[in-house]
């Protein structure tokens, strides 16, 4: 099973008041099991409706770059993230950056999804790849 565990989440408010419609910048780190073993860090962008909103139709972009193996080989690469959420989940469709590959992930294209539900620490993955 293709799992990943959230390690360290600072967010801070950017813009806006809490309770109210906002935008928070986070740095957040995670571990990897599955098709990629390894460390990622992350930096997302992520909109708060405010109150009263379930926040449904959002979404919030952010980078995470990998670090560790893929199919066994070794290197690092960067995906692009839009995640979504609600009252209940987290869910995201990401994209491998092009050219972000490096060492034995030279090449390395392909995408994504995730899906995690508040409350529970592993979030599932699936990850489409080739490298050319």
């Amino acid at each position: 099973m293709n799992t990943f565990t959230m390690t360290k989440w600072e967010e801070h408010l950017v813009s806006g008041t809490e309770g109210g419609p906002r935008v928070a910048a986070v740095h957040a780190a995670m571990t990897y099991t599955g098709e990629f073993e390894g460390e990622t860090t992350s930096d997302y962008l992520l909109y708060y409706p405010g109150e009263g909103y379930d926040g449904g139709d959002t979404t919030s972009p952010g980078f995470e770059r990998f670090d560790g193996t893929l199919a066994g080989r070794r290197g690092t690469f960067l995906v692009r993230h839009e995640w979504s959420f609600d009252l209940k989940t987290v869910r995201s469709t990401f994209e491998v950056v092009p050219g972000s590959g490096t060492g034995e992930l030279t090449g390395l294209s392909g995408s994504g999804t995730a899906h995690g539900v508040h409350g529970e620490d592993a979030v599932s993955y699936t990850f489409d790849h080739r490298i050319s």
